[in-house]
């Protein structure tokens, strides 16, 4: 490009005025190659520094149209290979980043997409911006991508970040690869060396709070001093250091540039009391905010965090520092702030930074570190809410288990009293038929009934009650209800006491037979006595008087371990079932809901319940089935009752496993029921 602007004449840009005859009196001469080096100096400064040979146009540079005229040039002559014409434009002001609104792209798209190599370098040391979008949302990296120049796409690419691969470089001695999608490497020092002090937290909050424009000044500020640094380390190492202190040809601060204001050109002076350590911080820090701004929204692409070594630290640092740190880096001339200002950033808008310092950043922009702290909260506050929602789910059901075993109960004990009902009023009608029966059957002789006849005891009101005791609560129905932890801990025990019960019951009724001899003798003398006996019905009529006298007899002398007379009826033993089912019903639904301090209540309703079953009883029954069946009834309820007043606590600070105990309860209920099942059963 600089070869190609020289070639074709671009130096009388620059020199316009003097090549002009006209204005050749009235300007300053072209020094001669025996003038003087400041002379030189001079003229080389008015020449490219402050433009004093340039045409000027005879128009005000507030003057909106005719800048806009000439940015429309330079988008026609960006699309050529014309480079003196696009410096021209550029020289008489035309907007470099100007966008046009018919085509809606900058200058730099247009070359971009046209692939002009040169054109893009000379408007990119003009100042055009790589990153500014078209009316398409797209960047000229991108234009440059899609047209296929790769060379150009890859050019564009390091300039876009060149300012910050210029402060790593500086920092690391390497470069992003942005080739494969690096473009940022933020070092951190091995040794924790960065200032973690809140004036130093403030200080970052503040930085981030710029715009990005009081951001791009102060990038190029310290760009700047990273140049001037190197340049002095060079010159050092060239010098007599023995010679120094009388040396006054290198100034130890930034120039003053006269385009610049008061405030910023003393905050670049600024930075040259920073130290290498607080300077390695500083950019540092802004290279963290350049990546924040470059790429918002927290995705910051591949970036390498890369902590660097104490020896590789110590290179960089001797690197930064070309001159002792004790050694005055600032004259008398410039003014002394405090070190807090020393070790902040100038911020070109005091009263901003004064206004910043007392109010609440936290609406600002927030750091890396704070949004991961805050990133890792919001996941285990998420992990946390969907842990509860589970919990809440399987108490749901929980819930609804018992809700449907608490209705089936009862719907069960509804069932239980209509069966009963009308097993009572067929019993009552089937008794009605019988005497009608005796009544016109009386001829009948009782020589004619069989001696081997098998008298049956199921009756149809003793079927109900073999119904009514299957619609008792079983082990699953008590279990079934309650949380997975209780029923994986309570033993359900099998149908071994229900099946020994009912194959009892078999077999007292199988050995239940009419031949015995003494009663055959007795049903002989009954006959001779002239006794109105009737042979009962053997499909399941009720027994004719004589019978019942027979029965009667029978149970006195029966061996097989049949109760006295004084025994409860089969109602009664129904009833005060019925009563302790209710109340373990109600201890069950207080244990799905957790109501531990009414489990003292309940278990005196049911020890209650089971007392008033007992009394029905003689204190000592024969049958050693009905008083084992007691026995465990009883018990079952006492021990009820001591494991339901283990809810209170003996001490004030004692702790009680409430789990435990619920099960414990549960299992006890379950023997109160399994008792209770015993007992119905042998009245059957």
């Amino acid at each position: 490009m600089v070869q190609q602007l020289v070639t074709s004449g671009a130096n009388s840009i620059w020199e316009n005025s003097l090549l002009d005859p006209a204005m050749a009196r009235s300007t300053k001469r072209k020094p001669s190659p025996n003038d003087s080096l400041s002379t030189k100096a001079d003229f080389t400064k008015a020449k490219y520094q402050y433009l004093a040979f340039v045409h000027r146009l005879p128009c005000r540079e507030d003057d909106d149209s005719t800048m806009q005229d000439l940015s429309k040039q330079l988008h026609s002559s960006v699309r050529t290979g014309s480079l003196e014409t696009s410096l021209r434009l550029l020289s008489l002001g035309a907007d470099v980043n100007f966008f046009h609104p018919e085509r809606g792209a900058t200058p730099l798209h247009v070359a971009a997409s046209a692939g002009q190599t040169g054109q893009v370098e000379l408007l990119i040391v003009h100042g055009a911006d790589p990153g500014a979008l078209d009316i398409n949302s797209k960047t000229p990296i991108q234009c440059a991508k899609e047209a296929g120049f790769s060379d150009l796409y890859e050019r564009l690419v390091a300039c876009q970040f060149e300012l910050t691969d210029r402060l790593i470089y500086y920092l690391c001695g390497r470069k992003p690869d942005h080739l494969s999608g690096q473009h940022f490497i933020i070092p951190e020092m091995a040794d924790s060396s960065l200032d973690r002090s809140e004036l130093a937290k403030q200080a970052r909050k503040k930085l981030q709070a710029l715009s990005n424009r009081q951001f791009e000044e102060l990038a190029m500020d310290v760009y700047d001093e990273v140049d001037r640094r190197e340049m002095d380390a060079v010159w050092l190492t060239t010098q007599n250091h023995s010679a120094l202190v009388m040396d006054r040809t290198v100034v130890p601060f930034l120039p003053v540039n006269p385009e610049f204001s008061s405030t910023r050109n003393q905050g670049r002076q600024k930075l040259a009391r920073f130290n290498a350590r607080e300077f390695a911080t500083l950019i540092i820090d802004i290279l963290i905010d350049a990546r924040r701004r470059q790429q918002p929204g927290g995705q910051h692409g591949s970036v390498s965090d890369a902590p660097m070594t104490r020896e590789e630290m110590a290179m960089a640092l001797g690197r930064m520092s070309g001159f002792s740190d004790e050694e005055p880096v600032y004259d008398s001339v410039a003014s002394d702030e405090d070190d807090l200002e020393n070790q902040r950033l100038s911020d070109p808008k005091g009263q901003r930074a004064e206004s910043m310092a007392s109010s609440d950043l936290s609406d600002g922009p927030i750091t890396l570190e704070e949004y991961l702290q805050v990133k890792k909260a919001l996941a285990a506050s998420d992990a946390r809410v969907q842990q509860l929602i589970q919990v809440k789910q399987q108490q749901q059901q929980e819930i609804s288990l018992l809700q449907s075993m608490v209705q089936k109960l009862m719907q069960e004990n509804a069932n239980l009293r209509t069966q009963v009902a009308s097993a009572q009023a067929a019993a009552n009608k089937q008794e009605g038929n019988a005497e009608n029966n005796n009544n016109s059957g009386s001829s009948r002789s009782g020589r004619d009934r069989p001696i081997s006849m098998f008298e049956t005891r199921a009756a149809p009101k003793e079927l109900s009650a073999w119904k009514e005791m299957d619609k008792l609560p079983s082990t699953e129905d008590l279990v079934a209800g309650m949380p997975s932890s209780i029923q994986r801990d309570i033993g359900v025990a099998g149908a071994g006491p229900q099946d020994d019960s009912k194959d009892k019951q078999a077999s007292d009724a199988a050995s239940d037979y009419d031949n015995n001899p003494q009663d055959e003798q007795e049903r002989q003398q009954g006959v001779e006595g002239g006794g109105e006996g009737d042979t009962p019905d053997p499909l399941g009529q009720a027994p004719t008087p004589s019978d019942k006298e027979d029965g009667e007899e029978r149970k006195e002398v029966n061996t097989t371990g049949a109760e006295p007379v004084s025994l409860p009826s089969q109602d009664d033993v129904v009833r005060k079932t019925e009563q302790i089912t209710k109340n373990i019903q109600e201890l069950l639904r207080s244990a799905q809901e957790s109501k531990h301090d009414s489990f003292i209540a309940c278990s005196e309703k049911i020890l209650t319940a089971v007392r008033e079953m007992a009394a029905l009883f003689p204190e000592k029954p024969r049958s050693e089935t009905i008083r084992l069946s007691l026995q465990l009834l009883t018990s079952s309820a006492q021990r009820l009752q001591v494991q339901c007043h283990h809810t209170v606590p003996t001490e004030p600070e004692g702790d009680v496993d409430m789990q435990l105990l619920t099960q414990q309860v549960i299992q006890c209920a379950y023997d109160i029921a399994k008792a209770a099942k015993q007992l119905v059963t042998i009245f059957q």
